[in-house]
């Protein structure tokens, strides 16, 4: 496995690959992410994952400076699972000028998650294209946990006609059904324990949607009145359509519930897609 800093040595490393799978990561690595390096491992003769924790798409108030770096474990999970190139560009790599032109995403941007975190989405998507750019990949995996984030992507790739084929991934999740994610290692013993509970609640306003419960705004206020009773603090639960997450209109079939919610100090995001 080769561990590559610059943008120059990633180049001269891949030219000779007749394809390339990449994996974009900000490190602190799961097992989650090693499941996108084993999906794409058998599709491309070269794995590329990167790691980078990217400024853009932290707010002020945010935990960029507290965000776990954990770079020799994560090389370690990385040439266990097979990964060829792991690419880790610091900042002055990454931004070696200000970075005055931005990757502005549509109306997405500013509704659920965009709307408690402004500019995170153009954050996201100026360093997914400039990643792009570098790495030139034909696959690239993405989770579906960050839903909102694989469809401003997907659009972005789509909209720039960019030739990349991107494949979203089912979240991975521990055996009590907490989806994998970097800022779990945050929770508290009593947290962690307390944390499958929003996948909990919303398996339950699927159970309410599939019932044919008609009112979606009374679905979403009850699945947040649940959370707020054991202690947590919503920042929405919220019914959208799957293509566009706009809100359903009648006769919308393919849906999905998401939520985010702080619990202690942690903030936790999840998601569940439901057919009608």
């Amino acid at each position: 496995m080769d561990i590559i800093h610059t943008v120059a040595e990633l180049r001269a490393r891949l030219r000779p690959e007749a394809s390339v799978g990449f994996v974009p990561t900000m490190g602190n690595l799961h097992a989650g992410h090693i499941e996108l390096t084993r999906q794409v491992r058998d599709r491309v003769t070269c794995v590329v994952l990167s790691i980078f924790v990217n400024r853009l798409q932290f707010g002020p108030n945010e935990d960029f400076d507290k965000y776990p770096r954990t770079f020799a474990d994560d090389c370690e999970q990385c040439r266990a699972a097979g990964v060829d190139v792991v690419f880790a560009p610091d900042e002055s790599e990454m931004y070696p000028v200000p970075q005055e032109y931005l990757v502005e995403p549509p109306e997405i941007q500013h509704v659920l998650d965009g709307a408690v975190r402004p500019g995170h989405f153009r954050g996201v998507a100026t360093v997914v294209l400039k990643l792009f750019n570098m790495v030139q990949p034909h696959v690239a995996l993405f989770g579906k946990k960050d839903y909102q984030q694989c469809r401003v992507l997907s659009s972005m790739v789509r909209q720039f006609n960019l030739p990349v084929e991107m494949i979203l991934a089912e979240t991975v999740r521990a055996a009590d059904g907490l989806a994998l994610s970097s800022r779990n290692g945050y929770l508290s013993v009593t947290e962690r324990a307390e944390a499958p509970q929003l996948f909990a609640t919303l398996n339950r306003t699927k159970v309410a949607l599939l019932a044919g419960e008609a009112s979606m705004a009374a679905i979403e206020n009850r699945a947040i009145g649940e959370l707020k009773s054991r202690g947590w603090e919503p920042d929405y639960v919220s019914i959208r359509r799957r293509a566009d997450l706009l809100a359903p209109q009648h006769g919308d079939r393919e849906l999905v519930v998401l939520a985010a919610a702080r619990l202690g100090r942690t903030r936790l995001i999840d998601n569940i897609e439901v057919t009608l």
